[in-house]
């Protein structure tokens, strides 16, 4: 594995370790940032170690879609793929709760982290294949 990629999930792994902390202290909101922060971290990791061109981007969406475009896999359905993303600005900036419809709870986040476990997995899959 590359140091870059290596470094990715360090990373990424510390974010992910970081969102089960806050969680356990209530603190939804950077709790779900640190998901967020973890699942983008994540799939640049298998960018990275693919030598695919890391776009600079937060969109984890657009992140899964480059993947699949270079035949990688990333297990995470469409509709958590949207909640990820709508975590990104709002948990950075006073503009609301973070998410658009509601303030962030213990549920969302209980799930978003499950999505960031999930998605941990599924790429350790994929870099252990070669990318």
């Amino acid at each position: 594995m590359k140091d870059q990629t290596k470094k990715w999930l360090e990373y990424a792994d510390e974010n992910l370790r970081s969102a089960k902390v806050l969680l356990d202290n209530e603190l939804f909101n950077p709790c779900l940032q640190n998901v967020q922060q973890a699942v983008e971290k994540m799939l640049k990791a298998v960018l990275s170690e693919s030598g695919i061109k890391i776009k600079k981007t937060h969109s984890i969406n657009e992140l899964v879609t480059i993947l699949a475009e270079n035949g990688m896999k990333v297990h995470i359905e469409e509709d958590e793929r949207d909640l990820i993303d709508s975590i990104y600005l709002p948990s950075k900036y006073p503009i609301g709760g973070v998410l658009p419809d509601f303030e962030p709870d213990m549920e969302t986040c209980v799930q978003c982290v499950a999505v960031a476990e999930r998605v941990r997995g599924s790429i350790t899959g994929l870099l252990s294949k070669g990318g």
